[in-house]
This record gives C-alpha cells, sequence and structure tokens, in this order.
C-alpha cells in the first residue's frame, strides 16, 4: 500500500433559507460543551474551515476511523482488506492487526481497550476478544458501529452487510447494548427486516444516543436512562440519503457521512450545511492534539479537514 499527500479542493454547501442559523429552538437547545473547552453552539461549525486533504489513498473499502489520544495515532478499518491501519500522522501509515475479522467500527472503553465490530467473526470483540457475538441463542448479523459510555456500557448497530441473507439468523435488525457490568446484550431496538441501522454515536453529556438508519435516510435518537437503557426514540432528521457514520463534536453538532458527503446538524436537526469529500464518504472521527482535525474514511481512501471547533475527546 502507498500513501498519498495531496492536496483536494474543498466545497462548502451552505444551509438554506429553512435550515435555520443556530442550534437549540424547540426540538431541543444543544448539549452543553465539555468543560474548558472553548466551544461555541450558536457558531456554525463550517465556519474557518480548512480544505479537505487526501492522507492516504488505494485502498479498498476503509471504515471505521478512531482516534487514539494516548499515543497521537488513527486507527481505520479495511474490510475486504481484512486489516486494521494505524495513521502516525502526517501521513505515515502501518498495519495495526491482520487478520481484523473484517472489522468496520472501531471505539475505545473507559480503560482504552479497543472495540472492534466485526463483520467477519459476526461480533463486537474488546482487545480480540468476544463482547457479544448471539442474541438468546441467535448469531448477531454482522456488527456495523459501536461506541462505548464514560461507565464501560456498549452500544452496537447490527445491519447485514457482512453477511448473505441466507445466513441470516435474527429476524431483525438491532440496535443493542452491553451493560457496564457485562454480560448478554440487550435489544434495544428491533428494526424490521429492511432497516439499517449504521453508524451510532452518543451526545457529549451521554443523554441521548444517535443511530444512523441507511435504508431510511433518517437520523434517529433515544434518551439515555441511568442504567444505560433506551427510550423514547425521536427522528433528528430524515434529511440524510445513504446515512452511514458520523461523529459530534464538543457542542453536540452532529457530523453525518451521507451520499452527497459529510452533513452537519445540530443536535435539534437544524443543517449547518455540507462537507464535500472527493470520494463518498462511510465515516468520520475527531483527531489530532486539538481535536480539531476531522479524519474522514471514504471508500479507497483517508482524508482529512481543519475545523474551528473541537470534536469529542476519546476516552
Amino acid at each position: 500500500m502507498r500513501t498519498l499527500a495531496a492536496l483536494l479542493a474543498l466545497m462548502v454547501v451552505g444551509c438554506g433559507d429553512d435550515g435555520g442559523g443556530g442550534g437549540g429552538g424547540d426540538g431541543g437547545a444543544p448539549d452543553a460543551a465539555a468543560p474548558g473547552i472553548d466551544a461555541d453552539p450558536t457558531q456554525n461549525p463550517l465556519d474557518g474551515i480548512g480544505a479537505v486533504t487526501l492522507v492516504a489513498g488505494e485502498l479498498q473499502f476503509v471504515e471505521g476511523p478512531q482516534w487514539i489520544a494516548a499515543d497521537g495515532v488513527l486507527l481505520f478499518s479495511d474490510i475486504p482488506a481484512d486489516t486494521i491501519y494505524q495513521l502516525a500522522p502526517p501521513d505515515t501509515v502501518t498495519v495495526f492487526r491482520s487478520p481484523s475479522g473484517n472489522s468496520n467500527g472501531l471505539a475505545l472503553d473507559p480503560d482504552g481497550a479497543l472495540l472492534a465490530a466485526e463483520h467477519g467473526n459476526r461480533r463486537v470483540s474488546r482487545d480480540g476478544t468476544t463482547v457479544a457475538d448471539a442474541y438468546q441463542g441467535m448469531r448477531l448479523n454482522s456488527p456495523n458501529d459501536v461506541v462505548a459510555s464514560s461507565d464501560g456500557t456498549i452500544y452496537f448497530t447490527d445491519p447485514p452487510y457482512g453477511i448473505a441473507d441466507a445466513d441470516r439468523e435474527l429476524p431483525f435488525m438491532g440496535v443493542f447494548r452491553v451493560p457496564a457490568a457485562g454480560g448478554a446484550p440487550v435489544a434495544e431496538w428491533e428494526g424490521g427486516l429492511a432497516a439499517r441501522p449504521n453508524g451510532i454515536a452518543l451526545a457529549p453529556d451521554e443523554s441521548r444516543l444517535y443511530v444512523a438508519d441507511t435504508a431510511d435516510g433518517m437520523l434517529r435518537a433515544w434518551d439515555v436512562a441511568g442504567d444505560g437503557s433506551l427510550s423514547g426514540e425521536t427522528v433528528v432528521t430524515a434529511d440524510v440519503p445513504g446515512a452511514d457514520g458520523m461523529a459530534v463534536d464538543d457542542v453536540g453538532n452532529l457530523f453525518v457521512t451521507t451520499s452527497t458527503g459529510i452533513r452537519i446538524f445540530a443536535p435539534d436537526g437544524t443543517s449547518w450545511g455540507t462537507i464535500t469529500v472527493p470520494e463518498q464518504p462511510a465515516n468520520c472521527a475527531f483527531g489530532g492534539a486539538d481535536r480539531r482535525t476531522l479524519y474522514i474514511t471514504a471508500r479507497t481512501s483517508l482524508y482529512r479537514v481543519e475545523l474551528a471547533a473541537p470534536g469529542l475527546p476519546t476516552h
């Protein structure tokens, strides 16, 4: 694999008249920023944005970017290559783990262990050991994306992208929770067989869980209870065609990868605009020492763009 560094032009598509200008409103105020972080919920995240830069190319299908603050590196999956790669900025890419179980989404638990949604093994793993691979005696479909809360609760999505229809055992496409104390996964949402729950993320204060539904082009949200269970499903926006992965900044703005680029929404669904990427993006994550670099996995390439506001820190 060769590593490339080339500058590409960035197009920023502004909000329309009905997109609104700021967060808040009747749909709910933006989540509070993390203490000590210079973040303004009224600032358009596209203000002061840099150019989208190609970091690495000639890959197969990249996904699941995850910044590792302790090491100052980014991990990301190449699903068909059965490999997790490591980026040492600015552009040095090496193999981190291979085989990877055809990993897709990556995350960190509060102790810094690596969580991986593995298509090939039909499981969620922690540092290579199984966290969840079945529900009520039936094998999972192909876990797609994963996130952990600060108390260790793990949430993941389970569409069928990594398996053939004939291999499915579950009668639904779900959003699952693994309790902080461990144990069997709990089905928090059972979508129909046509549903495609995909990207997953928590609000900055962990009071809401967001899930992108690719089939419906929709971003859903649930309230998170003290025990980690979900309730009060709402639709944040139904204007995310091809919704895939996502990242959240310090004030709760949602950066959602779609078929038209990275759509940015305030927590109430107000649209800030779109970052256009040369290839269709699949996922994104904040990184860098100041957490103002948005890394973007997009089909055969990894990109980055510098933003004015920071994204959520990793555990």
